[in-house]
This record gives C-alpha cells, sequence and structure tokens, in this order.
C-alpha cells in the first residue's frame, strides 16, 4: 500500500490546517496508522497515531491540539492541527506504526507544514 501525504501549508501561529494521508489500498487491515514529523536539524517522530479499532496515541506536545481520525472506506487518516505554534514547523509523514518502527517500506515524500507570521 502507498501513502501519500497532502495538505500542509504556510499557517500563521494559532492557525488550523487538515492533512490527508491517502491509500492506494485499503487500509483497513493496517491496525496502527501514524503520523509522523520531522523538523530541519531533528530526528522524526511519532505524533499521533490510532489504530483499527480506534485507539488513538497522541505526544505530548500535540496533545489537545492535534486530533487523528481513520476513514477505512476512504481509505484514508486525517491529522487536524488546531493552535499551531512555530515548533509544529516540520514535514509531515504517514505511515504504518509497525512499518515504521521495524525499519519496513518507503515514507513517501510527506507534506511540508510551516508555521510563521
Amino acid at each position: 500500500v502507498q501513502l501519500q501525504a497532502s495538505g500542509g501549508g504556510l499557517v500563521q501561529p494559532g492557525g488550523s490546517l487538515r492533512l490527508s494521508c491517502a491509500a492506494s489500498g485499503s487500509i483497513f487491515s493496517i491496525n496502527n496508522m501514524g503520523w509522523y514529523r520531522q523538523a530541519p536539524g531533528k530526528q522524526r517522530e511519532l505524533v499521533a497515531s490510532i489504530t483499527s479499532g480506534g485507539t488513538k496515541y497522541y505526544a505530548d506536545s500535540v496533545k489537545g491540539r492535534f486530533t487523528i481520525s481513520r476513514d477505512n472506506a476512504r481509505n484514508t487518516v486525517y491529522l487536524q492541527m488546531d493552535r499551531l505554534k512555530p515548533e509544529d514547523a516540520a514535514v509531515y509523514y504517514c505511515k504504518d506504526v509497525f512499518g515504521a518502527t521495524m525499519g519496513l517500506g518507503s515514507w513517501g515524500q510527506g507534506t511540508l507544514v510551516t508555521v510563521s507570521s
């Protein structure tokens, strides 16, 4: 399954963006889907994840501001980002958490989020 992240852009601090991750095939069988981000000079980090059963995880830095969701019928995972901060600026990627953890599969191009006034 190929994953393509989109929806990034330039937003002012305090603004919102909604990222989408479209899969080329069914994500129904992918248990745990995650959104990751990588800022310049920093390691890639898991921002949020959601299991097929709907269990969600959020990094402390985004808890209360970001919301992850998935639509298995549309083979899409979303990341609603509210009250954005400059430190949220990064390239955002979506990937299955198992593959990310085990170093399997590719990461794709990601989508760039810039938070600046």
